[in-house]
């Protein structure tokens, strides 16, 4: 299967991480995310859950991607809305979801940055802020990252800021309260990783994609697995649930795009939803 584009690629990666039964959590403008979960639902994984930071509503139902319109994917479908505090102290301890979140910069340790760039007192670029990371990293061991497009400027030998918490030795974790494992997995445009070893660790190539190429666009050294492969590309019919159910309007691909590129697609989607064609 050649037909795919590197949006579609990052949605497969992200729906194969997804077991049948559990709870997937959903932040704001995320849409790589939400497509892997529906392609998922779709799928392997029928009885899956939402938790959706969208009106913070609980649904066990998911719908087509949208962009003017998201609230009625999620707040639309809700069986039980929950306040932040509630969220925080009630649901992520006790339902524990699954979730994926996209750092602004990561270190070889899984810590993540979504606060600044620079100095806190003189920032060069203030983020859009880091949301519930705080509140689930330091505990939750089910913590996935995704990268949609992997560069020195993410992946740093130092944060500038530390929001989300990363893979700690025993010791140091047990000094500092926090019982979570770190990041499990991230997937990026270029290919997957792990944190076994306490640092990231490269098991899966994209097709097309070098390991020299991936180590020069990291800032880092990277670990390698033993096992390294190259990343099954999608399925036909993963690709047409894609494209044909989950985001007809291709949101997805926002995410992958930068620059006057992502205000084209931008102008298409509003066109679209509004009803004036793509």
């Amino acid at each position: 299967m050649n037909d795919y584009t590197i949006d579609e690629l990052i949605c497969v990666c992200i729906s194969r991480q997804i077991e049948d039964g559990e709870m997937v959590a959903q932040g704001m403008a995320t849409p790589l995310v939400a497509a892997g979960y529906m392609l998922a639902k779709l799928t392997h994984a029928p009885h899956i859950a939402f938790a959706s930071a969208i009106g913070n509503s609980l649904c066990l139902e998911g719908g087509a991607l949208a962009l003017s319109r998201v609230e009625d994917v999620w707040v639309g479908r809700s069986r039980r809305f929950v306040s932040f505090g509630d969220i925080v102290c009630s649901v992520l301890p006790s339902l524990q979801p699954k979730e994926f979140f996209r750092p602004a910069q990561v270190d070889a340790q899984g810590n993540t940055n979504n606060v600044v760039f620079g100095s806190l007192a003189q920032p060069r670029l203030r983020l859009p802020g880091s949301g519930g990371i705080p509140d689930v990293t330091p505990f939750s061991p089910r913590v996935y990252l995704y990268v949609p497009r992997h560069g020195k400027a993410t992946f740093v030998p130092r944060l500038d800021f530390r929001s989300g918490v990363g893979v700690m030795d025993a010791a140091s974790g047990q000094r500092a309260g926090v019982p979570g494992p770190g990041p499990r997995y991230l997937v990026s445009d270029l290919g997957c990783f792990d944190f076994v070893g306490g640092r990231m660790r490269l098991v899966s190539y994209h097709p097309g994609v070098s390991v020299e190429r991936i180590q020069a666009k990291t800032g880092f050294p990277l670990a390698v697995a033993d096992d390294l492969a190259a990343t099954l590309p999608p399925s036909a019919e993963e690709v047409r649930l894609l494209r044909d159910v989950v985001d007809p309007l291709g949101i997805r691909s926002l995410e992958v795009l930068s620059g006057s590129e992502r205000w084209k697609k931008l102008r298409q989607i509003a066109r679209a939803e509004a009803g004036g064609g793509q």
